[in-house]
């Protein structure tokens, strides 16, 4: 008898930010009613016989009755029937925005009971959720959600004339039910007057989420697949301090449920089937949406350079007296290269020349601020056993750039400290080159040389056995021996040289296959390594002011200082001529097992706003696709690195999903969501209310008397909704409609790369 009914409305999508998780599906309905409400119901039936279209008189038939009750839940709730509540229990954090909720499992529960005299098609439930702060419940003055055990035939009646109960009647409270126990409030008939939603706000705060795919958010609620029912409170927790949240009944309370609070009584006795509690404390929490802000304060200012990785030293100096041209001039061109050198990302280090000098160079780590140009191979295409081959010189001014050149001695550094690594490469080395070394005395002899010595061993073996003619090994044993004719003098033949021997392809092959066998764990360590994994943080950003504290900044990656910290790598374990000669065999094949895509942008944050939020969501598109990330590392509490496969045109910051919570947005406004069919719930970058108000100033109820000291905090839900319908061309809102545009979207915060030649 509990089967629903078609659902009323929905809005599938509630998440107004860019789709970034297609796999998450919510749909927001109006209510589920139930076929038939709580209460007795009578079946009769009775029997009629019908010939032809015309009815047969009979003998009456007696008729049959029979009277059954729909009972469902009432004075208490298992808790295996609530879902997620939010805030989370004994939680802190600023909740003044949020309207408390708790998701129920049954999601036709709100309305299994009908509010006596509410007979419309879409009714208000019987449930409520209200919140109380600190010192408004008498037996709970700290805000805990303590509440009192008590019969039921207590609840009703208390006994004491200034309590006032549910006025419960009827068959179904038998005496086994009114002997029954209940968790109850006493609430001040004042308190209960003030933040009671009307029969006409309960309509909007009662709604159904169906989940049709399960996706895990982190911290808050879990979205799980299934049906449930949600019911939101009235109040925002605006003050600082304890909150406690009570699901409580409101079936006997009719004559309440409205403009008419009760009166000649102090106190109310409610029912409550949840209660739990929270803190609300904004000040000892960080200020995400600032410091989210501070960093885009740069784009914001028309500084967008500022968020690139490199130096930006102060504007130029004044020029000075117009004495001494060409000494001006020449520090004018001295100074104009400087600063074009640190525009590129580059920073000076000291540097002892070959001759014992001490200068400086310039150095520029592998994340550049701007679009590198492709280099000619810097000799990479055979090994090496020093840096110099990726020294750069620059002849007019005399400094060397010393980038590359750091790079392979840093690949080949966490190469030898890698004791797994430098062993197989090694073990790699030794391989070939002992392959190597029988080719070239196998190779120049046709009657010795094979396509694999082990599969030469197998076929002599079966050429033996074939020597015995299918006969058993006795008889072969017991016939005379055949007359072997004496062995032919074998001539001498010189072995390859190594250029022969890589030049005849019989022998290439071999050794590709052997290079192959022999690589081992090598391409996934060079993979890590491709993605900087392990490389100390000061040959990345080689200067702190590159990335101060409270700052972004956004990076493409140098591929050829990429490629000389992989090759630095792979050059280890070269000693003699052939093993530079095998080295092409040994790169060819690792670069055929690697398979990891190389990083070609990024970023980089330093701020405290990663403590405040580990779970932040960092998502990258390329013309509205989400490009591949790569890498995301925490290298310090303050510190977070982030790799791309490819350049983006966008980045996004987005504060980390916790489920779906109400309340309204930062500012005090809520941004209003698309109600269109075809694409309901996205953004459409309106707030309401406009001309600069919020909704604290314009929908709470205003305060018990001017001269109370308590903040308003109670939402006027009925007109808050129809205005609401009036920003989006609606005369009204339903609840699912409300319900999503009270749905609280995480903060996100979004920037683009400069589109500018050259730039990042």
């Amino acid at each position: 008898m509990t089967d629903t009914a078609p659902r009323t409305d929905a809005a599938p999508r509630t998440d107004a930010a860019p789709r970034t998780d297609e796999k998450l599906q919510v749909t927001f309905v109006d209510q589920y009613t139930p076929r038939a409400t709580a209460g007795i119901y009578t079946v009769r039936s009775r029997h009629e016989l019908w010939k032809n279209g015309q009815r047969v008189d009979t003998a009456a038939l007696p008729e049959s009755a029979q009277t059954f009750e729909i009972r469902p839940l009432r004075f208490t709730l298992s808790p295996n029937s609530v879902h997620a509540y939010y805030p989370p229990h004994n939680s802190a954090g600023r909740y003044e925005n949020v309207l408390p909720h708790i998701t129920l499992n049954r999601a036709v529960l709100p309305w299994e009971r009908e509010l006596a005299g509410d007979r419309a098609e879409a009714h208000a439930g019987w449930l409520a959720l209200l919140l109380f702060k600190e010192g408004e419940l008498p037996d709970d003055p700290k805000a805990g959600g303590v509440t009192v055990e008590r019969s039921v035939r207590d609840l009703i009646n208390s006994g004491d004339t200034a309590v006032i109960g549910p006025d419960l009647r009827g068959s179904s409270l038998t005496p086994e039910v009114l002997a029954s126990r209940c968790q109850t409030i006493d609430v001040p008939a004042a308190v209960f007057a003030r933040i009671l939603p009307t029969r006409e706000e309960m309509f909007y705060l009662q709604h159904v989420r169906d989940v049709t795919t399960a996706t895990r958010r982190a911290g808050g609620e879990v979205l799980t697949e299934g049906m449930f029912a949600v019911i939101t409170g009235n109040r925002f927790p605006r003050d600082t301090g304890f909150y406690a949240c009570h699901l409580v009944s409101l079936e006997g309370f009719e004559p309440h449920v409205g403009p008419n609070p009760p009166t000649g009584h102090r106190t109310v006795r409610l029912c409550t089937l949840r209660s739990w509690s929270f803190q609300n404390d904004p000040h000892n929490v960080a200020d995400i949406a600032g410091m989210l802000a501070n960093l885009a304060t740069p784009s914001r200012e028309d500084h967008a350079d500022s968020l690139l990785l490199r130096l930006n030293p102060p504007a130029p100096s004044a020029p000075s007296a117009p004495s001494a041209p060409s000494a001006r001039t020449s520090g004018s061109s001295s100074e104009t290269y400087v600063r074009e050198r640190l525009r590129l990302g580059y920073v000076a280090t000291p540097f002892r020349t070959l001759s014992g000098e001490t200068t400086f160079a310039w150095y520029r780590g592998p994340f550049a601020p701007v679009a590198t140009p492709a280099l000619p191979d810097p000799g990479l295409a055979a090994g090496h056993t020093t840096s110099d081959h990726a020294l750069i010189y620059e002849e007019e001014y005399g400094l060397f750039d010393v980038s590359y050149a750091t790079a392979w001695t840093l690949g080949r550094t966490l190469a030898m400290a890698d004791p797994d690594y430098a062993a197989d490469i090694i073990r790699a080395r030794r391989q070939l080159h002992n392959r190597a070394a029988t080719l070239r005395k196998l190779a120049p002899d046709p009657a010795r040389a094979s396509a694999d010595p082990d599969r030469e061993r197998t076929l002599r073996g079966l050429r033996q056995l074939e020597a015995f003619g299918g006969r058993s090994l006795a008889a072969a044993l017991a016939a005379p021996l055949a007359e072997t004719p004496p062995p032919r003098p074998r001539r001498r033949v010189a072995p390859l040289s190594v250029p022969q021997l890589l030049a005849d392809e019989r022998a290439a092959g071999l050794l590709r296959v052997a290079a192959e066998r022999s690589t081992g764990a090598m391409p996934a360590w060079l993979d890590r390594l491709a993605r900087f994994e392990g490389v100390p943080f000061c040959y990345l950003v080689p200067s702190a002011e590159m990335l101060p504290g409270e700052s972004l900044r956004l990076f493409r990656v140098d591929q050829a200082w990429l490629r000389v910290l992989v090759a630095g790598a792979a050059d280890v374990g070269l000693h003699t001529p052939l093993d530079v000669a095998l080295d092409p065999q040994i790169r060819g094949a690792v670069a055929r097992a690697r398979g990891g895509e190389l990083p070609e942008a990024g970023l980089l944050v330093h701020s405290r706003l990663l403590r405040a939020l580990p779970g932040l969501e960092v998502t990258a598109y390329r013309r509205r696709q989400p490009v591949t990330e790569l890498r995301r590392d925490l290298l310090g509490p303050e510190i977070l690195l982030v790799l791309f496969g490819q350049v983006p045109d966008t980045v996004e910051f987005r504060e980390p999903g916790q489920g779906i919570h109400f309340g309204i947005d930062h500012g005090g406004v809520v941004m209003l969501r698309s109600l269109d069919p075809a694409d309901p719930g996205w953004s459409l970058e309106e707030a309401f209310p406009t001309g600069g108000e919020t909704v604290f100033e314009r929908y709470l109820r205003p305060a018990p008397s001017p001269d109370t000291s308590d903040t308003p905090d109670v939402l006027r839900v009925r007109d808050f909704a129809r205005d609401l319908g009036g920003a989006l061309d609606r005369t009204d809102l339903t609840q699912s409609e409300f319900a999503l545009q009270l749905v609280n979207a995480p903060l996100l915060q979004q920037f683009r790369y400069l589109s500018k030649p050259g730039s990042a």
